[in-house]
Parts: C-alpha cells; structure tokens; sequence
C-alpha cells in the first residue's frame, strides 16, 4: 500500500531518524517494503539487514516520517513479525537518495532467523502461466515465499549468506533484483531456469537418468506405476507414493519399517482435501497459510473422491494427516499426478531426516526406487509441522517447517542458556537477549544418525545466533542422551525433573 501523505506536508524543515526493527524482518521483503515506502514519501538514507534485524535513516518532514513509521507498525509485509521499533534522533546529512545498503558481515546477532515460506500466488501464478519465463521451474520464488531457515548459513540475511551464493543471478534476474518496483527486488532466493539450480532423476543404484522437465515427467510416470520416488524438497526428503494405490502404500509401510503409524498425504487442491474429510475454516486457513503444515482432520463417513484413499495410509484410524502443496516442485508433481500422494518423511523409522543426495543413497537405499533431485544444497534439514485444532485453536503437534526456529519473548529470561531437550521427540532452545529461541523438532535420539543429526543441530543454534552459553538445562534422567552431552561439556549443568518440565511448560509466562 502506497503511503497516504498530502503533497504540501512534504514541505518544511528536514529531520533524520534511525530506526530499529526486531522480530522477523529478514527473508520477508522489509527493505523493498521500506524503501519504496519511503522512496514514495520523498525520503531519502538508506536501508540495511543487521544483526538486529533491520536498521534505517530515513531524512525529511515530520509529516512523512511519521506516515514512514505508521506503515511500519501497521501495514508491514505478510510476512513479517514485529516484536520491538526503536527510533533515534539524528543530525541531517547532505544525502540526496534512498537506497539498500549491504549487510556487514561483522555485526552481533539478536534477531530471528526467517522460517520458510510456502509458494506464494504470485509465483504459483506464474508456475503455470505458458507466456511466462518461469513457466513450470521448479524453484521459483519472491521476496515473499520460498526456502529461508533451510537455506541460510549465518545472518544477516543475504544471497551470499545462502546455498543460493553458487548460482549467479542472469541478467533478467538481475533486473527484477535491483528494481524497486518489482517484487523481486533484493529477494535473496529468486532464480529462473536460466540461473537457478535444476531437477535430476537417478536410479536406485545412483545413475542419472534424465534432467529438467525430462526428470519431472519420468518421476510422475513411475508414481502412476506405484513405484516410491524419493523426492528431495525443501529442507529434506520425502518417500512419494500413490495415496491410492493400497499395494504401493503397503510396499512402502514394508521398507520404511512402519507397520501402522498413519503416512501424511498430499492434495492438490482444498477442495480435493474437503471432498475427504472434514475441513473447517481454522483448518482451511492453516493448510492455505504460509507455514502450510500438516494438519490433523477427521475423514468423512462417505467421500467423494473418485478413487479412494487407500486402507494403508491410516489403518483404522479416523483422522488423516493432510496437507497441501508447498514448493513448485510439489505442485507441479500434484497437479500432474491429479490425485493425492502420500508424502512421508525420507527415513528409516526412528532415524532423522535425510537431506542430501548422496547420504539418501546409502540410507535410502531399498526404500525408494527412484530419487527426483535437485542441486540446491540443504543447510539443515526441517520436517514437516503437524497441527491439530482442540477446541477451536491450534495446537502445535510438531514444530518444524514454517514455524521454526521460534523466537519466544519472556521478559524473564537472562542469555547464555541452553536448554537440550528430552530423549523422545527432542528439540533444543537458547537464549538470545530477553527471548527464546526454539529449534525445529529433531525427533528420538536412540541411533547413531539422530544422535548425530542432534549435535549437528545444537552447534547450528549456537553459530547462527552467536550464542555465548554460561548455563545447560539438561533432563535428571541419567539414560538420556541429552543428559550425556549434557555431562561432556565443560559448562555449569543445571539439571530438570522431567514431569516438573512439562508442569512449567504449560505455566503462562
């Protein structure tokens, strides 16, 4: 939205502001919001990502820094989140422009990580429009959506900080990056099949078998035949089978050592999800959402889809686990495939998520028969989040993508902890200023490959956010093995009944 400033409040005696933004400002399109709000108002300074989140000066009328800061706390981009504003009198300059400053790699970090964000309508739009140049690339994406958390290497938040630093922007791209006016502008991710990173399909065994659109159309091909695809997505893998092929789900409960734990499955549509079960408008509004998760619905007595959903997905249960496309990889699959997938988490059970290519061979090997690939490198792997509605508000099952790393404000909190978890179903927090950061779930730390993947994720929380730890919260359980990394460390442990966690856990901060 434009700024609403008559023209002659633009007059008058010039002042100079920095502002200060925290909260989740980064990898939202707050500079392109910021300096076209204040391009508009005949603003001029400069806008940059720090380690606090986003700093301004913006210099010119009273009148139009006050509108400037209204749009700030009142109409800022879909996504962002707003914790704190701070604002600073400064002296005037002799500046004469508004412009985007890079980031200085050399800045204390105390704001959030962005969590990734599904495909917007924008771009889905263009996924599928045949005069656009990004007509069914698979990684298309804006200021506004896209891979964040599982693509950043350290903040502040710029291409170069990303797993996107290897593709350099063609000159389309590089066009849309530097225009004010395009929603493209500064938006770290964007790439086009000139640019950006590509699709491969490999056998079971590794070889390449075809690339590009070539590898999207085999991958679908083998589905329809009720073969398991490995498709790797956006912060790991799923194991792809046809939802309604009962042979093909019972083949993949076989391999995945799962006998009767419900799978999730992929609709391509709400509506396909709704003709299935029972969809309210807080669940309606969750699977079309940002975060997309999976989300925990009950079936209908009689559906009406025109193949049924197979027996094996949910073996005598109720509910199903559902959710919606949420890359164009996935709606690109769905809609070719014109029914539900069951998309399921790319491991053996009990182990953590696999989210490269090469590792997914060797532990994925006998699950999938194909592996549908692609070259943008993972960081750190995030599953998907279930939610469930319990009396009319969402209850948060499992934490991951979308909503991690969750920055919790408590006024209480002193910095320097870290808090490791339990055994089941774990997942690490720190401290960071008066806030909690809390990690995606890392899942049951009783193999070697989850124990590993639980370290790998606590040194990532401590680098990302520059923690510096004076204190570990650990469980009193002695077997546990947060409770053992607890121990080998040289900091002072404070150790916590379990069931007293839980008890404080559900206390109102």
């Amino acid at each position: 939205m434009q700024p609403r400033v008559r023209v002659e409040e633009l007059a008058g005696p010039r002042l100079r502001q920095r502002v200060v933004v925290r909260g989740i400002v980064q990898g939202v399109g707050f500079r392109p919001f910021v300096y076209r709000q204040a391009r508009a108002l005949g603003l001029v300074g400069w806008v940059v990502n720090t380690g606090d989140g986003v700093t301004l000066e913006a210099e010119g009328t009273e009148a139009a820094l006050s509108v400037l800061l209204d749009a700030l706390r009142s109409e800022p981009p879909p996504n962002a989140v707003i914790d704190e504003i701070h604002v600073e009198r400064m002296c005037t300059t002799a500046e004469d422009a508004f412009h985007v400053r890079r980031s200085s790699a050399n800045t204390a970090i105390a704001t959030s990580v962005p969590p990734d964000f599904a495909t917007c309508a924008q771009c889905l739009k263009e996924l599928f429009d045949p005069a656009d140049r990004r007509f069914r690339y698979p990684f298309t994406s804006c200021a506004h959506c896209g891979p964040r958390f599982s693509l950043i290497e350290r903040l502040p938040y710029e291409r170069s900080r990303t797993s996107m630093a290897h593709f350099a922007l063609c000159t389309e791209c590089r066009a849309e990056y530097e225009d004010p006016g395009d929603r493209r502008f500064h938006a770290e991710t964007t790439a086009c099949p000139a640019c950006g990173p590509h699709l491969s399909l490999w056998d079971a065994a590794g070889r390449p078998m075809r690339a590009r659109d070539a590898a999207l159309d085999e991958a679908v091909s083998a589905l329809r035949e009720g073969r398991i695809v490995a498709v790797k997505g956006l912060g790991g893998f799923h194991l792809v089978v046809d939802a309604c092929n009962e042979r093909a789900v019972e083949r993949l409960r076989e391999r995945k050592q799962r006998p009767r734990k419900p799978f999730a499955i992929m609709f391509d549509t709400l509506e396909s999800i709704a003709a299935c079960c029972d969809v309210g408008v807080g669940e309606a509004a969750l699977l079309e959402g940002p975060q997309a998760p999976i989300v925990l619905v009950k079936r209908r007595a009689e559906p009406a889809l025109e193949r049924p959903i197979a027996a094996a997905v949910a073996p005598d249960n109720p509910w199903l686990g559902v959710m919606l496309p949420f890359t164009p990889l996935h709606h690109l699959l769905l809609t070719a495939l014109e029914g539900p997938v069951v998309a399921t988490s790319g491991n053996v059970s009990d182990e953590p998520l696999v989210f490269d290519e090469r590792d997914a061979l060797g532990r994925l090997a006998g699950l999938a028969d194909l592996f549908l690939l692609h070259d943008r490198p993972i960081l750190r792997p995030i599953d998907d989040s279930v939610v469930r509605f319990v009396a009319g508000k969402a209850m948060m099952l499992r934490r991951a993508r979308g909503y991690a790393p969750t920055r919790i404000a408590h006024a209480d909190v002193r910095g320097g902890v870290l808090a490791l978890g339990g055994h089941l179903k774990a997942t690490v927090a720190t401290t960071l200023g008066n806030d909690i950061v809390l990690s995606q779930h890392l899942g049951t730390l009783d193999t070697p490959e989850s124990r590993a993947g639980y370290e790998r994720a606590i040194d990532d929380l401590k680098r990302l956010h520059a923690a510096e730890l004076r204190l570990l919260a650990c469980d009193m359980h002695p077997d546990y093995y947060s409770t053992h990394h607890a121990e080998r460390t040289r900091s002072r442990v404070v150790r916590v009944q379990h069931h007293v966690a839980h008890v404080s856990a559900c206390v109102p901060s």
